[in-house]
């Protein structure tokens, strides 16, 4: 046998091999895509939303089917018709022959795989719009009609994007088109260049001239829907057809679709004819016209007749965003009242807000997780949220503002015993709901319970701890076991010595159970965990729970919501569920202001983060989410059902939607009106509260929302509203709602003034009677402040505070030793006639185990400010020595003996060279406190210069005065 026979049979095994190791790579990648779709589906059905699975798996199909034919089919019939009708004796040059002798073998396969190719790419870039096809095909109506042309909201909504993308689409197929057609025909001699003649075949003629006509009529159709475009349209101050587009641009557009529309009729002509210079004169034409009508002309009015008269001439378009931006938001509504604040601390001015004083929250639920931690937290695989919420609870008849908590797992400290098995199998849930009093603090400053521990107890009843879906839960874990069997996973902690332990089983329906040998291999390769198919732990009743976010969960099965960054837990009926509001938003409401909703909603609580669509222009919160965190059931109400969009959503996902009646009387007492909406609908009034439009337009009247006195200066985040039960000047009892408040708008903001010009507050509370949403629900109230007076803003009295020689003298004893000071979030309310600011004050050792206790509370009214151990203290004492009405924590004795229970004697002082009261307002403590402050003071001055002589003598002075004072505080 010769060598090249023994090399042909090594040749064929070595392909026969490279065939099968293919097979195998391609079967292994196609058992691995099965099994993520396979796994969705197990997803998706055990939780009752299968049909959202199955309608966007179809529609998304569907469209790539259609994009896939839409391309291909035009593509093949072009380079066909090309091919089919090409010169048989037509002479080409040496080059094109070589062409020819390369391109003939693969001839046939090109002409199908190069629209193939070429569909494929389209498939996939129209599967990605089925929602804006779905929406098309089940649109409804607004029953309102834009200023300009007179036609329902929803034809911005759904009609002009829909049709603007598929002639967006034909127009790319076509151009793709007629590429083809002529490379086929240049190829093939239908087009061919002769010195300085071009010579086409007649065939080829009226294909490329066809082809035009097809293009041009595309762009006569896609001119004309620019028109209406202009109305959604952001290029200038406002969002909205102005002046010069309404007087030169629509106009210009609507002259340009007929001219186009023309020129290709002329395409049809040179097809008959033969001849090409009429429809290149019209398409140069078309250009021009194009360049003057659509550009220059415009630019032309908007600078020789509307700039030198603009506030009159853009008045009446000014004043249709201004509508359509209050309607789009939802704030047409607010109730403007003119608040008169006065900025004198009167004797008993709080007698008629004492329910809302008694209600003033002074927990800061930022800086009290370490608290939480520390004192609730009791083992190192629990945890706590960075911030915790505010909710409410009816205690023996009385509600209460509370901040709350889940006690959740955090796996990641297990340590050395971080095995598969135990952060699979035995650490599987957090336990516990822990709420303390927002109003109320113990005596040595930390929060009062009133649901706490393990075993969970407390005010809130009998309710199912168990949260086995939170938002730090693990990425997946294994529950379930046969009836009878000894439970594996652990329930929580039950002995002191930390050995004891109680365990349990999981007994809902959570997840996809995993009762076959298929079900596990196909979670083995989801979750690249070879455990999960072959461990012991995992049976014929095991269930495994994932995508286990309440965020997340609500987002799957509703996936044209925007989720609102801040879920909540609730006990509602005996459960713990997390609440998660979801809002329906676009970006094409006409003449509506354009804003980014990450921007929007960003303050010191909420970072910058990616959304579904960031940039709107309408924003309603139609859904409100429950997710059970035992089980991880997911229900949907609809809440605005008469949002047109929700609507039209309702029609593409049928029966997945409740109505509010289906919604508990438990259920409505926790709803509350969502911060991010609101956060909004604040970023919109600051300059839409003004409704005149020649004010608007002169921005006279602008406002912002203030950064957060308590952030950082180099890196400053705006304010976030706070929830309080507050009563509002036109309310007749105090509501639980959200609030926040205005200064004027700067574009500089070193040269912005903090003065309050406005707060705005929205009724948060739903009711809690089953099915029935509160008239009061949503009602946004604007107070307009004196401009002939000025009101401090949260950075005035920010400052004042901090530059109040008494304030700091005492916070720089505070600061004494290894211990650091927290200044809490600034609330303001309108009580008294005026405004009133309140700070929690907190005081934490630098130790590693250490966590703030609230030992201060700064007052401030007007330009008087207080600083007492409690809040009732301060109020008091700010009011000269009675406020007239009780806070929370009015019987709280301070384990340091400093305050009172609003017996202080001597009025706040004015910010400017003033001094606290109270504990600060005796003259011997006073003193003493002057002393250690000038000792510090000179102390830190020294050790700068290296003068140790001087700094122990310093430092002497400060111990002598800390002495003193405390001496006098005692007498």
């Amino acid at each position: 046998m010769t060598s090249q026979q023994a090399e042909k049979p090594a040749r064929r095994t070595r392909v026969t091999l490279a065939i099968a190791i293919a097979v195998v790579v391609a079967l292994a990648v196609g058992f691995f895509v099965f099994a993520t779709l396979y796994s969705d589906v197990l997803w998706y059905d055990q939780l009752g939303y299968l049909s959202v699975l199955t309608t966007q798996w179809f529609a998304a199909g569907v469209m790539f089917l259609v994009g896939f034919f839409a391309m291909a089919v035009p593509v093949w019939a072009s380079i066909e018709i090309a091919f089919r009708w090409r010169p048989v004796y037509a002479k080409l040059n040496s080059q094109l022959d070589r062409y020819q002798q390369v391109i003939e073998p693969l001839r046939r396969v090109a002409t199908f795989g190069v629209p193939a190719l070429l569909g494929l790419f389209a498939g996939v870039a129209t599967a990605s719009r089925w929602q804006l096809t779905l929406q098309y095909l089940n649109r409804t109506q607004f029953g309102q009609t834009d200023p300009q042309f007179g036609l329902d909201i929803s034809f911005y909504m759904y009609d002009l994007p829909f049709w603007r993308g598929v002639v967006g689409f034909a127009s790319a197929v076509v151009i793709v088109a007629g590429l083809a057609a002529i490379a086929t025909s240049y190829l093939y001699g239908a087009i061919r260049f002769s010195q300085r003649e071009v010579r086409i075949s007649k065939i080829a003629r009226i294909q490329i001239a066809v082809t035009a006509f097809v293009y041009i009529a595309l762009q006569a159709v896609s001119i004309y829907l620019d028109q209406f475009a202009t109305l959604t349209n952001n290029s200038g101050s406002f969002t909205g057809a102005n002046y010069s587009a309404v007087n030169a641009t629509i106009p210009g557009l609507t002259i340009l679709a007929g001219i186009a529309a023309i020129v290709a009729v002329l395409f049809l002509v040179a097809a008959v004819i033969g001849r090409w210079r009429l429809p290149i004169i019209g398409t140069a034409m078309l250009i021009v016209l194009g360049l003057v009508l659509g550009s220059l002309y415009p630019w032309i009015v908007q600078r020789f007749e509307v700039d030198p008269s603009e506030r009159t001439l853009e008045a009446e378009y000014i004043q249709r965003n201004i509508d359509a931006t209050r309607d789009a938001y939802d704030v047409a509504d607010v109730d403007e009242i003119a608040y008169d604040a006065t900025t004198d601390a009167e004797p008993g001015a709080l007698r008629n807000d004492a329910a809302t004083t008694a209600n003033i929250r002074i927990l800061d639920p930022s800086l009290v997780t370490k608290s939480f931690q520390q004192l609730q937290q009791f083992r190192q695989y629990y945890q706590f949220p960075e911030d915790l919420d505010v909710d409410r609870y009816d205690i023996d008849g009385q509600v209460q503002d509370a901040v709350v908590t889940v006690r959740d797992l955090n796996i990641d400290q297990l340590g050395s015993s971080a095995t598969w098995y135990n952060q699979t199998v035995v650490y599987t849930h957090g336990y516990g709901l822990v709420a303390a009093y927002g109003n109320q603090r113990s005596s040595d400053g930390q929060p009062v319970f009133l649901e706490s521990g393990i075993p969970t107890t407390g005010s809130l009843g009998d309710f199912e701890p168990r949260i086995y879906f939170g938002e730090n839960s693990p990425p997946y874990s294994i529950v379930g076991g046969p009836e009878g069997t000894t439970p594996v996973e652990l329930d929580y902690p039950s002995g002191t010595d930390g050995q004891q332990q109680t365990y349990t089983t999981f007994s809902g329906d959570g997840g996809p159970k995993l009762d076959n040998v298929f079900k596990r291999l196909v979670y083995a390769l989801k979750f690249q965990s070879e455990q999960i198919f072959l461990s012991d732990a995992v049976n014929d009743q095991s269930q495994i729970l994932y995508d286990r976010d309440p965020a997340d969960r609500v987002s799957k099965v509703a996936p044209y919501l925007t989720i609102d960054s801040d879920p909540y837990p609730s006990v509602v009926d005996g459960r713990v569920v997390w609440i998660v509001d979801g809002y329906t938003t676009s970006a094409d409401y006409p003449y509506s202001q354009t804003q980014s909703w990450s921007n929007a909603i960003s303050d010191t609580k909420t970072s910058t983060q990616g959304v579904r669509l960031d940039d709107v222009n309408y924003v309603r919160n139609s859904v409100k989410a429950t997710v059970d965190a035992y089980d991880g059931k997911v229900t949907l109400y609809a809440w605005d059902p008469d949002d047109p969009l929700l609507q039209t959503w309702e029609k593409i996902y049928p029966s997945t939607l409740k109505p509010i009646s289906d919604m508990s009387g438990g259920l409505m007492s926790h709803v509350r009106y969502p911060a991010d909406l609101f956060k909004a609908q604040r970023s919109v009034l600051g300059q839409y509260h003004v409704t005149d439009a020649g004010s608007f337009y002169s921005r006279e009247d602008a406002w912002a929302t203030p950064n957060d006195p308590t952030s950082s200066t180099s890196n400053p985040t705006l304010q976030p509203p706070y929830y309080l039960t507050l009563q509002m000047p036109t309310q007749d009892t105090p509501e639980y709602s959200l609030y926040s408040t205005f200064i004027p708008l700067s574009e500089q903001s070193e040269s912005s003034r903090s003065v309050l010009t406005g707060y705005l507050a929205v009724d948060s509370n739903a009711g809690s009677e089953a099915g029935v949403k509160s008239d009061d629900y949503g009602k946004l109230r604007l107070l307009n402040l004196p401009k002939d007076d000025t009101i401090p803003g949260p950075g005035q009295v920010q400052n004042s505070f901090s530059s109040d020689p008494g304030v700091s003298s005492a916070l720089n004893l505070l600061r004494q030793g290894e211990s650091q000071v927290l200044s809490g979030n600034l609330l303001t309310l309108p009580v008294g006639g005026g405004l009133l600011y309140v700070q929690p004050v907190y005081v934490q050792s630098r130790g590693e185990t250490s966590f703030p206790l609230l030992q201060k509370v700064l007052v401030s009214f007007g330009d008087k400010i207080a600083f007492e151990s409690t809040l009732d203290g301060a109020l008091d004492s700010l009011f000269g020595g009675d406020s007239g009405a009780q806070a929370g924590d009015q019987s709280v004795t301070p384990s340091d003996g400093s305050g009172d229970t609003g017996g202080g004697t001597s009025g706040g002082t004015g910010g400017s060279g003033g001094s606290p009261s109270g504990a600060t307002g005796d003259p011997a403590v006073m003193s003493a406190l002057a002393a250690a402050q000038q000792a510090l003071t000179d102390r830190d001055a020294a050790m700068a210069a290296g003068d140790w002589a001087a700094y122990g003598e310093a430092d002497k002075r400060l111990k002598d005065a800390i002495a003193q004072a405390i001496a006098a505080s005692e007498n």
